[in-house]
């Protein structure tokens, strides 16, 4: 440890606490102050010899019960955060965020650690948050802008142009590399006479960048020696690297002589600097195929987004293999006709949906050499439906979620304003129905953890041989006395072999499809739990006699987010993870989870893992 470590621990708790930038006191169980520290007093405005074994006269009267209550809630081992309002020495009330939690000595809670951030903080990164949303909002209209331009010196304008408006600085330009040189191509406000020039690589900022690994660099030494210092007053310069492919490309100088950057600024910068590299190497590559039209044919053929090309009256006379597969017509169907979308206007985006089903967006650009128009649509079908996706999913968990809140805080209110009025059965029933419901809403979260993670691929599992049998067993145990209206029947033969996964994951898979069974038949009916070897695997389906599921979605059924629309089972409710979660999980094993039609009517789930042995040889003992 280092010399300014040296000191002992209490020295550096009394250090820890003096420099907090947030006023913390620390109570004891009867509300006695036993820590006021600094940041305390500036808040405040008594010092710690005044509040020091005595309680803080800091919560005003109407909101004593509101201070209780939180620290009856901390007592118990919760972490509670409220906005609240608190008193000063002179009188004036603050709007305050407060942090309130236990504190804990050996195993005891010996009292509160109260946090007291001002309200206009919070405030302040509220506004700077919001700023940020409005700058990136911005810059992907800045780049929207820049690639729906195929003309190299627009593209390289709209750059530099936007270089500054999305970070503040005050002059700006971009440089390509070449080789072992680096080219000016693009400025703003600066001399033109810098257009062109050129300087040696290694010597650069941009080699200094390259050689530290990262996309962006920040220097404010050396700069007078540099070309960039024809701004008067430059006292630093944000560098952006650019690259295309993973190949650096080239790099955005960023320049400032009246402001410094902060760190949205350099990331906009890293952001700007990664699609302009983009965009001028699109638009090189366009030029270059109007200057070689030798190598168009290749281009125009390979490229994995559909072109056209119109002649003056709108016509198509080119159609690439990528467009007759977008949307299902060959060139001879096409050829002397108008394409089958409406076309945006040069500079624009169309987004626009076939009768096939399918979405595509559409850009155009018009040849000037040639009166030609430039026609570019690309399928953005699978954005659409995440896009649609991810709005049910939110109208439906915002569902979810209200239902079981709303009956909580009814209940909650109940208790609260009629305590004393209510039987104790009525009480035992509303505090039933408030822990019920708390419950729902765990396993909705559960649900939304499991998702998230299974989504990442971040899903961990043990692979190591279990019994299975034991398992179907344990999941099944005490399912019958659940409902009067269901039968639930477990057929396993003797000696079915151990499989090969993870035990933890197989109870949550074989919970939710016994869960599913009995949801999904709300008229009850059998249900059967079957399990038997199959080659080197071992079978498991749960059956029931419910709903069923419409043939055409039976494989819509495990994505994520996808409720059914169809048939009787949208009534039910779910966020659409369910099955997403069952099937990540099998998979992580090695198995597999499908769904099918029950003879006779109803639902088959079906489960499958790898057996730990050969079918056949004796099942080692583990």
């Amino acid at each position: 440890m280092g010399d300014e470590w040296a000191g002992s621990d209490d020295e550096i708790a009394r250090a820890v606490l003096a420099g907090s930038p947030n006023a913390l006191i620390a109570l004891d169980r009867d509300q006695t102050v036993l820590v006021w520290t600094p940041a305390a007093e500036r808040l405040f405005g008594w010092t710690a010899e005044e509040m020091l074994g005595r309680r803080a006269p800091i919560v005003p009267g109407e909101l004593t019960a509101e201070h209780n209550a939180v620290l009856e809630r901390a007592r118990t081992g919760d972490q509670v955060t409220l906005r609240t309002k608190r008193l000063r020495r002179d009188g004036s009330v603050l709007d305050v965020t407060v942090d309130i939690g236990p504190l804990v000595m050996g195993s005891s809670v010996v009292g509160y650690v109260c946090v007291h951030h001002r309200a206009a903080a919070e405030e302040a990164a509220s506004e700077r948050m919001a700023r940020r949303v409005r700058l990136v909002r911005r810059l992907t209209d800045v780049v929207g802008d820049i690639n729906a331009e195929l003309e190299l010196p627009a593209v390289l304008d709209r750059i530099a142009g936007s270089l500054t408006e999305l970070t503040g600085a005050d002059a700006g330009g971009f440089v390509l590399i070449e080789g072992e040189r680096l080219r000016v191509v693009s400025t703003h406000r600066l001399p033109e006479t810098l257009k062109d020039a050129t300087a040696g690589l290694r010597t650069s900022l941009v080699d200094k960048l390259l050689r530290t690994g990262k996309t962006v660099l920040l220097e404010s030494h050396g700069l007078d020696e540099l070309l960039w210092a024809e701004l008067t007053g430059l006292h630093t310069i944000a560098l952006g690297l650019a690259a295309v492919g993973g190949r650096p490309y080239g790099a955005l100088y960023a320049l400032y002589a009246q402001r410094k950057p902060g760190h949205l600024e350099l990331e906009l910068l890293e952001l700007l600097a990664g699609h302009a590299g983009i965009a001028v190497g699109n638009a090189m590559a366009y030029q270059e195929a109007v200057r070689q039209r030798a190598h168009e044919q290749a281009v125009f053929d390979a490229s994995a987004d559909g072109i056209a090309v119109l002649d003056g009256a709108g016509r198509v006379i080119r159609w690439n293999p990528a467009a007759a597969e977008l949307t299902g017509l060959p060139v001879d169907d096409v050829r002397g006709g108008p394409p089958p979308f409406p076309l945006p206007s040069p500079g624009e985006k169309l987004t626009f949906q076939l009768d096939t089903g399918r979405w595509l967006d559409v850009v155009s650009a018009r040849v000037e050499e040639t009166g030609e128009m430039v026609v570019d649509f690309r399928d953005v079908t699978r954005a659409k439906e995440l896009e649609e996706a991810k709005d049910l999913f939110l109208a439906t968990t915002s569902h979810e979620l209200r239902t079981p809140i709303t009956i909580v805080r009814g209940f909650a209110s109940t208790l609260d304003a009629r305590w004393d009025k209510l039987s104790d059965p009525e009480r035992r029933s509303a505090v039933h129905t408030i822990a019920e419901r708390a419950r729902s809403l765990g396993t909705l979260m559960d649900h939304l953890l499991l998702g998230s993670r299974a989504g990442a691929d971040e899903l961990k599992v043990r692979v190591e041989a279990f019994d299975l049998a034991e398992r179907i067993n344990a999941a099944t145990l005490g399912l019958p006395e659940l409902s009067d209206t269901h039968r639930v029947e477990v057929e396993i033969p003797g000696g079915l072999p151990w499989v090969k996964g993870d035990a933890l994951a197989t109870d949550i898979v074989l919970g939710q499809l016994l869960e599913n069974a009995f949801k999904y038949s709300p008229k009850g009916g059998l249900i059967r739990v079957q399990a038997w070897p199959e080659d080197d695997r071992v079978v498991v389906v749960v059956d029931d006699e419910g709903v069923g599921i419409a043939a055409s979605d039976r494989e819509r059924i495990f994505e994520r987010f996808v409720q059914v629309d169809s048939g009787d089972r949208r009534r039910f409710g779910g966020v659409g993870l369910g099955l997403y979660i069952v099937r990540s999980l099998a998979r992580a094993q090695g198995g597999d989870v499908s769904a099918h039609a029950r003879p006779g009517g109803g639902t088959r789930m079906r489960m499958v893992l790898n057996a730990a042995a050969p079918i056949g040889t004796d099942t080692p003992v583990w």
